[in-house]
């Protein structure tokens, strides 16, 4: 991967991210930096059930990865270090550990899905994703999007594959610690990834 695609990913800040203007299986992400923020702070096991929940089901459905499924990743991942770090003295912390690890090991079955078909190139930068012809509008509309949903290619074929090579390239980035980690579901996402 290229430096600046890693630098990308681990520099790009929650609120450099227009959440708002990038789609979920459901809507948009704008209420994303909220939930990652719950689930950060690692302090109400029902919010951060909650959170997770919203999360999980809108940056993958039946397969299919979406426009917030990168940037989402990068931000799990983080939260995911932080409560390998707090596991220890966090019940919480442990909670979110494997809840993480099983949502990941779901974006890599979805990428390997993926990788089995025929597709094109990803954009050559991660950042390239944040290009304003790839942004929704910046005033959400339930009834635009939902026609812009049903246009035959709402999403080009080199973003859409983005959307599954950059997560990829995000949980490539912690294989050196799934790899030491005593766990079955860490084992089986390193032989996905």
């Amino acid at each position: 991967m290229a430096d600046h695609n890693e630098r990308f990913i681990q520099t790009v800040q929650i609120d450099e991210i227009p959440w708002h203007r990038i789609t979920t299986t459901y809507a948009r992400a704008t209420d994303f930096p909220k939930y990652f923020n719950v689930l950060w702070q690692m302090s109400d096991m029902e919010e951060v059930d909650k959170a997770g929940r919203e999360i999980e089901i809108n940056i993958e459905h039946q397969s299919t990865l979406w426009h917030v499924t990168p940037f989402a990743m990068i931000f799990l991942v983080r939260i995911f270090k932080k409560a390998v770090e707090k596991m220890e003295n966090s019940s919480i912390a442990t909670y979110l550990e494997e809840q993480l690890l099983e949502l990941f090991i779901e974006i890599a079955e979805a990428i390997c899905s993926a990788e089995a078909l025929e597709h094109e190139e990803p954009l050559p930068n991660f950042s390239d994703m944040l290009n304003e012809e790839y942004l929704w509008s910046e005033e959400y509309d339930e009834e635009i999007d939902a026609l812009r949903y049903e246009e035959e290619d709402v999403f080009p074929g080199n973003l859409f594959y983005s959307f599954y090579y950059y997560s990829h390239q995000v949980i490539l980035q912690c294989k050196p610690m799934f790899e030491k980690m005593d766990s079955d579901r860490a084992r089986v996402l390193c032989e996905k990834i």
